[in-house]
């Protein structure tokens, strides 16, 4: 069929932007370092996201009394494949590794250290603290970088004011402020303070997935409220994260987000591979106190060493994400 108008007119057809998607990921409470041991809530990894970019593991803890909890006391404990990124809102936590490092993770403060081809550290919150509360993150490393030698990175960002948010970035860039900390694949990691009541418009890399981590209050993110301790997971494509805090308090959250990683990894306990075969060699080299981690100086707890978990009797398989949600 044609047209048959002898004079049709100009139209300009414009379509609606699509609604931005946002896939809600609950936490679930496991202890740290034990049974008797603090507990956190783990977002990540879990059946419905392993990952967020090259960000394989995200815990939140507290605000704990540590009077009541006991705190933190991880004694020494192995890592390859991945750097650890320690993140705190109160509190303070002594660190301890293998490559000699003895530092102190402080609020507002990034502790990141490397361990690709094999590192051990032990975390312990100190004396002075009262009451503990932050995140532990992950991130896993790509292949041609993954025996990367031990490393500890410190970094104090200063906080950029927004109209209605501060935002601190301690990887990455955003609201115009970069982060000097190299990282071996695209990242971003923010803490961004939302005022009350109000909403601000972050320009984001549309190349970068992202992740939200509500701490405190209650978070509009694109149309989806997220509580405490949830996260708000975004695909690629999007350029622009309208936050909204919806209580008359600061409310805060960790933003995190990283190109899609594009590797498939094999995680197990404390250890990013690529295969079974490679865990079960990491484990048996931490049991038998092989060199490839060093060793922890300075470490008063009640055990020396953490004794890896017994392997599972069934092949441990590579950790995949769904689809990338745009």
């Amino acid at each position: 069929m044609s047209n048959v108008d002898a004079e049709p007119t100009e139209i300009v057809c414009e379509s609606e932007p699509a609604p931005t998607r946002v896939q809600i990921i609950t936490s679930r409470e496991v202890p740290l370092g034990g049974p008797r041991a603090m507990p956190v809530r783990r977002t990540l990894p879990q059946r419905a996201r392993s990952l967020v970019g090259a960000w394989c593991f995200a815990d939140h803890y507290g605000p704990d009394d540590v009077a009541a909890t006991g705190g933190m006391d991880v004694a020494p404990h192995p890592h390859t494949g991945l750097q650890t990124v320690s993140w705190l809102f109160a509190g303070e936590i002594e660190h301890r590794d293998s490559l000699g490092k003895h530092a102190f993770v402080r609020p507002g403060e990034l502790n990141l250290m490397t361990g690709g081809h094999g590192i051990a550290h032990s975390e312990v919150s100190t004396p002075a603290t009262t009451v503990l509360h932050g995140v532990q993150l992950w991130v896993a490393l790509p292949d041609a970088h993954r025996d990367a030698p031990r490393d500890f990175r410190h970094h104090v960002p200063e906080p950029v004011r927004l109209a209605g948010a501060t935002v601190a970035v301690f990887l990455g860039s955003l609201a115009g402020s970069t982060s000097p900390v190299p990282t071996f694949t695209p990242l971003l990691g923010a803490e961004i303070t939302l005022d009350p009541g109000a909403s601000v418009e972050l320009t984001v890399d549309p190349a970068f997935e992202h992740g939200l981590l509500v701490d405190t209050g209650s978070i509009r993110l694109a149309g989806t409220v997220l509580s405490r301790s949830a996260l708000g997971y975004v695909g690629t494509g999007v350029s622009t994260l309208p936050l909204t805090n919806l209580t008359d308090e600061p409310a805060r959250a960790v933003l995190l987000g990283g190109t899609p990683f594009g590797e498939e990894i094999v995680m197990w306990w404390n250890f990013v591979g690529r295969s079974h075969d490679e865990i079960v060699a990491f484990r048996d080299e931490w049991q038998r106190e092989g060199e490839r981690f060093g060793r922890v100086e300075g470490y008063t707890g009640k055990v020396a060493r953490l004794p890896a978990p017994a392997l599972p009797n069934a092949q441990i398989r590579p950790r995949r994400n769904p689809p990338t949600a745009h």
